[in-house]
């Protein structure tokens, strides 16, 4: 048997697919299960899975029409018995792959903007729940090839080397982490869409931090991103204390893995890092509630709290659905949105979990 799991969405969301990845080699342990990724951040989370065959790697996007094209004709060659559409996948284009690649059964979710043209793209759907995490949405495709959940748990799955756990252990001893409570903080989010319009004030953070020096003068502060941060991070170093605050050159998402492991405390929005957070089972995560945030994508196995956004106000599924569509809203209003949430409501959260680390 030949099974493909396709990730093409966010980066986070193919953490959101290691579950079932597991589950389809307990149920077929001698098929071939391979997956399907977009970006390369996905790429290297499911570098080393041992439940995973082979990881196909392509930006659909930036490549050519004609070189996406071959390279999916290529995977068609593979015949696979059945494919994998990991939630939430709600663009139409995932589903068009899909049924370029061919598999003879094609499975999926049905979204807020699926239509009967969908049944030409996937042959077996169900509809996706918004009171389920996406990881339960995609373990509930395993009954479309007869398999059931056989894992007495579920949970994110990475799996780190040797060496990149000696890299994070290096970086804490060389800046004199190992006996200091580390903060981590996530200043970016999403970058598709409209996404990266959710980001609390970098103004915010500066002025957070600065506060954090005072309240908390041993607690050191870690700031995670790769090229889309690096902007934020140089704002915010020019104005604290150097000290304590640092901005790991990470060469990529699995040594930023390896180091949160050393965090005590993890703040940011809902975006790929919260959800690497919890795969390292960081003590303590703070999240800031932005419009996208609903149930499939909470941090998942891992206790959390969210500091609430008095301008969203429970109202997310107006601001933002699995249709295909970027968050309603304008750039003014959701920049305002973002900055309801202010630093008082953060400080006090973050000081409370910083006491609760040192009890």
């Amino acid at each position: 048997m030949k099974l493909l799991v396709i990730s093409l969405a966010g980066i986070g969301d193919t953490l959101f697919a290691t579950p079932l990845i597991h589950e389809l080699r307990a149920n077929f342990p001698d098929a071939q299960i391979d997956a399907l990724v977009m970006w390369r951040g996905s790429r290297d989370l499911l570098e080393g899975n041992p439940h995973l065959n082979t990881v196909h790697h392509k930006n659909l996007i930036t490549a050519s029409k004609g070189d996406a094209l071959k390279f999916l004709l290529d995977l068609r060659k593979q015949r696979y018995d059945a494919s994998f559409n990991t939630h939430p996948q709600s663009r139409i284009h995932y589903r068009v792959v899909a049924r370029v690649i061919g598999a003879r059964l094609r499975t999926s979710h049905r979204y807020d903007n699926s239509t009967s043209l969908d049944r030409l793209f996937v042959n077996r759907s169900l509809p996706q729940d918004y009171q389920r995490h996406a990881i339960d949405n995609n373990l509930a495709l395993l009954g479309f090839v007869n398999a059931r959940p056989l894992l007495p748990r579920h949970e994110y799955e990475l799996f780190l080397t040797g060496a990149e756990q000696k890299w994070a252990a290096d970086f804490v001893a060389a800046h004199a982490l190992a006996q200091k409570t580390v903060l981590g903080l996530h200043v970016g989010s999403g970058g598709t869409k409209n996404l990266a319009l959710r980001r609390w004030p970098v103004e915010h953070f500066i002025d957070l931090i600065q506060r954090l020096g005072d309240s908390h003068p041993r607690v050191s502060v870690l700031l995670f991103g790769g090229p889309e941060e690096v902007e934020a991070h140089r704002k915010i170093l020019a104005r604290v204390d150097r000290n304590r605050v640092f901005a790991p050159e990470t060469a990529n998402l699995r040594q930023a893995a390896a180091l949160l492991r050393h965090c005590t405390v993890f703040l940011s929005v809902d975006t790929a890092l919260m959800h690497l957070a919890a795969t390292m089972k960081v003590p303590h995560q703070v999240v800031i509630e932005t419009p996208t945030w609903n149930q499939p994508i909470e941090p998942y196995g891992n206790p959390f709290t969210l500091v609430t956004n008095p301008a969203v106000a429970g109202r997310h599924l107006e601001f933002y659905r699995y249709d295909g569509d970027g968050i309603k809203s304008s750039p003014d209003e959701l920049a305002r949105c973002m900055a309801s949430v202010t630093v008082e409501s953060v400080h006090s959260v973050l000081a409370e979990k910083l006491g609760a680390a040192r009890a």
